[in-house]
């Protein structure tokens, strides 16, 4: 039951900004975030069981998450949803990785997960519940957790569109500043939920906070490696800068070519 918000087109020098918790089994074992080998490169970090990811972004500033959700009819094979978000950072664009996601989804090999996609011309949620749905990111604040995309009777993720609608969030500094506040909230003494989930098993086991926008150098990637309540938020920034400015490079001199 993953929680994430993005806030899509409102702000020009970053188009895309992200707050993301990741709810798991709590000893199910992750590597940090990491440049993987290959191309393109990606950073992301790593489910040590099943070898996937659960968010990421590459070096053509496309970003992936991924999300569980509960599915009627069960998967008796099933591949790792992780693997097919690495999968998906493979593709150039976030129209293509809409377009993979949507072909995999409905070959029925997979448990119930929501997918978001994103880069600087367009983005996506698919869910791939019972029935495969793709649905574009309107412009402004965007939240999506284990049902639909901005769904009104998912109180957690009323919660945190509430809190972050609070005040404009005109720049990336307002906007990663509010949103580590509000996914480090809790549940209340009244047995409210926060964005922070906490069970005897399972629960909030990182968060991550993203800004991209179409200059490397001023791309921001924060995570922390444990509930944000508990943690702190370590600075990946100088690894998806690099990533980014080798894609542009490359893109560029593609072109020359």
């Amino acid at each position: 039951m993953c929680l994430l918000a993005i806030q899509y087109r409102l702000v020009t020098e970053a188009p895309i900004l992200v707050a993301a918790n990741r709810d798991e089994r709590y000893e199910r074992p992750t590597q940090a975030p990491t440049i993987q080998p290959g191309k393109p490169r990606v950073l992301c970090g790593t489910d040590l069981h099943a070898s996937g990811t659960w968010l990421g972004i590459n070096q053509a500033g496309l970003f992936v998450a991924v999300a569980n959700r509960p599915k009627t009819l069960p998967t008796f094979i099933s591949r790792s949803r992780g693997l097919l978000c690495r999968d998906l950072l493979r593709a150039s664009s976030a129209r293509q990785a809409a377009d993979t996601a949507v072909e995999e989804l409905m070959t029925g090999k997979y448990n119930g997960a929501n997918f978001v996609v994103a880069d600087l011309e367009s983005g996506w949620a698919i869910h791939g519940g019972d029935e495969v749905d793709v649905v574009p990111l309107r412009e402004g604040l965007n939240i999506i957790s284990s049902g639909d995309l901005n769904d009104p009777r998912d109180e957690r993720l009323q919660l945190a569109q509430r809190l972050l609608t609070l005040q404009t969030l005109d720049s990336p500094v307002k906007f990663l500043a509010s949103a580590s506040k509000v996914f480090s909230k809790t549940a209340n003494i009244d047995g409210k939920l926060g964005a922070v989930m906490r069970g005897a098993e399972s629960g909030t086991v990182s968060s991550t906070l993203v800004s991209l926008g179409p200059k490397p150098r001023d791309a921001i990637f924060q995570y922390a490696p444990s509930a944000p309540d508990r943690s702190r938020y370590e600075d990946f920034s100088p690894l998806l800068r690099d990533i980014l400015s080798r894609g542009l490079r490359e893109s560029k001199t593609r072109a020359k070519a």
